[in-house]
């Protein structure tokens, strides 16, 4: 797993750290919620492949489990960042996805795993791509740490954001 911090260094390579696997916990067990509020702390999808009706959609549910958390436009920040590792998945691959979305007490983990095994690259936009080619920079310049880590069958790419004080 590569992990990055803000301006795209690396942090940490190899497993988890001892918070990550509590939050991956916290997807196995539903019943755990943030301290505090009322209700689940984790979003799960499957996406369809090629289906982009699909982003609109997990904007949504993210905007519903984010109601009350962070500092204002952290929530709005991490919908962005979401679309766009989302919207990657859908367009640059042939296969389904499952995003998954996890509040902890630390903050926000959003990942996305699809099943293609080629890695995501970092572009540098290009003035006649129109939007093209800026997701991933996006991820790299507005999230607190983020990376793509390999799996057997595909990869995940995911990030993080830091609520702070809500």
């Amino acid at each position: 797993m590569n992990r990055y911090a803000r301006g795209g260094g690396p942090v940490l390579s190899g497993a988890f750290s001892a918070e990550t696997a509590k939050t991956a916990q916290a997807v196995e067990n539903p019943t755990e919620g943030t301290p505090g509020r009322q209700g689940p702390s984790h979003l799960r999808r499957r996406l369809r492949r090629c289906d982009l009706r699909a982003v609109p959609e997990v904007r949504r549910a993210l905007r519903e489990l984010l109601t009350h958390w962070g500092r204002p436009g952290r929530s709005e920040t991490a919908e962005l960042l979401t679309s766009e590792i989302v919207t990657n998945a859908l367009v640059h691959t042939d296969e389904e996805a499952l995003v998954t979305a996890t509040v902890g007490p630390r903050g926000l983990r959003v990942e996305v795993r699809d099943f293609e095994a080629r890695r995501p690259r970092l572009r540098v936009p290009n003035v006649n791509d129109g939007t093209h080619g800026r997701g991933l920079v996006l991820v790299q310049s507005l999230a607190d740490a983020w990376g793509v880590r390999m799996h057997g069958v595909g990869k995940a790419v995911w990030f993080e954001l830091d609520g702070g004080a809500a």
